[in-house]
C-alpha cells in the first residue's frame, strides 16, 4: 500500500484548457474534506474542481470522488482509476480546469483528468503507507531532558510529530508517530503512554 510524500501542484494545458492538479497526503476524510474545499474557494471561477479522496480511517476505506459537472464518468473515475492502479491512499486531489473554449470530448476528458492525477502523484512522490497512531504520554519534569532527546533522536525512526504540549503537575504530550514506537515507549518505566 502506497501513499504520498508531500503536498504539491502540477499545471499544463490541453487545446487551451488549463488543468492543475493539486494533491495532499492526508490522514482522516476530514482532512481531506478541508484541503478540497480550501481548493474550491482558491478557484470559484474555475469550470470545473474535480475532488478525490482516498483514505484509510480508524481501519475503514473512504473512496470518494465526483465529476463536478463533466460528464459522468469523464473525470473523477479516471482519476480514481490512477490512485487504484498505483495503490495510492491517504490522499486528497483536486483536479481544477478552466476551460478555453475547445471541447476535448469524453476521450479527450477522460486522459486530461488521468493525466492531471498522474502527474500530481508522481511528482508529490510515491512512498511506502506506513499506518501512524496517536499517543499520549504522561510524565514528571524531572525525565524532560530524556524524553525530548529520545523523541528527538528517533523523529525521522518512527515519523514522530508533536501534537500538543501541556504542562501542569505534569508534562503531557500528545504525539503521532508509527505504531512501532508504542514498544519504545512501554520500555520507559518514567512514561505514561496512552494509544489512541
Amino acid at each position: 500500500m502506497n501513499t504520498v510524500a508531500k503536498e504539491t501542484i502540477i499545471e499544463f494545458e490541453e487545446k487551451k484548457s488549463k488543468f492543475i492538479g493539486y494533491i495532499k497526503p492526508v490522514s482522516s476524510v476530514r482532512e481531506a474534506e478541508k484541503f478540497i474545499n480550501g481548493i474550491k474557494e482558491m478557484h470559484p471561477n474555475a469550470t470545473h474542481n474535480v475532488p478525490l479522496y482516498r483514505v484509510i480511517e480508524n481501519g475503514q476505506e473512504y473512496f470518494k470522488y465526483n465529476d463536478d459537472g463533466e460528464p459522468t464518468n469523464t473525470a473523477g473515475k479516471p482519476m480514481a482509476e490512477i490512485l487504484n492502479i498505483l495503490n495510492v491512499y491517504n490522499v486528497a486531489l483536486v483536479a481544477t480546469r478552466y476551460f478555453g473554449g475547445i471541447k476535448l470530448g469524453a476521450g479527450g476528458l477522460i486522459r486530461n483528468y488521468a493525466k492531471t492525477a498522474k502527474l500530481a502523484v508522481n511528482e508529490a512522490e510515491i512512498i511506502e503507507y506506513v499506518e501512524k497512531s496517536t499517543f499520549i504520554i504522561d510524565y514528571d519534569y524531572e525525565y524532560t531532558s530524556e524524553i525530548e532527546a529520545f523523541l528527538n533522536a528517533n523523529q525521522n525512526v518512527y515519523n514522530i510529530e508533536i501534537l500538543e504540549k501541556n504542562y501542569a503537575d505534569r508534562v503531557t504530550m500528545k504525539i503521532s508517530a508509527n505504531a512501532e514506537i508504542e514498544e519504545k515507549l512501554n520500555e520507559m518505566p518514567k512514561l505514561i503512554v496512552i494509544k489512541f
